[in-house]
């Protein structure tokens, strides 16, 4: 299963220079959660923006580059080396956590969205993709705390494809 897992304002902002616009805890501690344990699918500027392969995950990197990666993150360089993967591993649910370029592509592909959605308006230079939401169904929102450290209304939304 391809899961696309992403934080965004109520514009689709998903970053900035390369950084995310917004200090949230709890979507870090949610982007852990969901993690921890499983495959997780990046662009090249992602894995460059987290300076490091992220522990007690499969790291794996997608780039045109012929770039040499540390050890624990594994370069592809197609889409249909990441589709072929995931159809051999069919009970493995695969996280594909950006940038914009990376979610534009595998969109079409995708089983199902963590999206969350921060109820805020930030300045940005990186968009989530705009999707039908007639071809999802949203099967979980939950409110997220808000407090002096998650200043921001936020939710945890599940969209499955359907």
């Amino acid at each position: 299963m391809i899961s696309l897992l992403v934080a965004m304002d109520r514009n689709r902002v998903i970053g900035s220079q390369n950084d995310l616009p917004w200090h949230l805890p709890n979507d870090l501690k949610f982007f852990k959660q969901k993690t921890t344990g499983n495959t997780i699918f990046m662009g090249r500027k992602t894995f460059e923006a987290i300076g490091k392969p992220l522990p007690n995950r499969e790291n794996i990197v997608m780039t045109r580059q012929q770039s040499s990666f540390p050890e624990g993150v594994d370069a592809i360089h197609t889409i249909d080396a990441v589709l072929e993967r995931n159809e051999e591993r069919p009970d493995e649910e695969l996280f594909v956590i950006g940038g914009a370029n990376i979610f534009r592509q595998f969109l079409p592909h995708a089983d199902r969205m963590y999206i969350t959605l921060i109820d805020e308006a930030f300045t940005g230079d990186t968009y989530f993709p705009a999707f039908a939401e007639d071809n999802w169904q949203l099967t979980v929102k939950e409110k997220g705390v808000q407090n002096e450290k998650n200043p921001y209304d936020y939710y945890f939304l599940q969209y499955d494809r359907m």
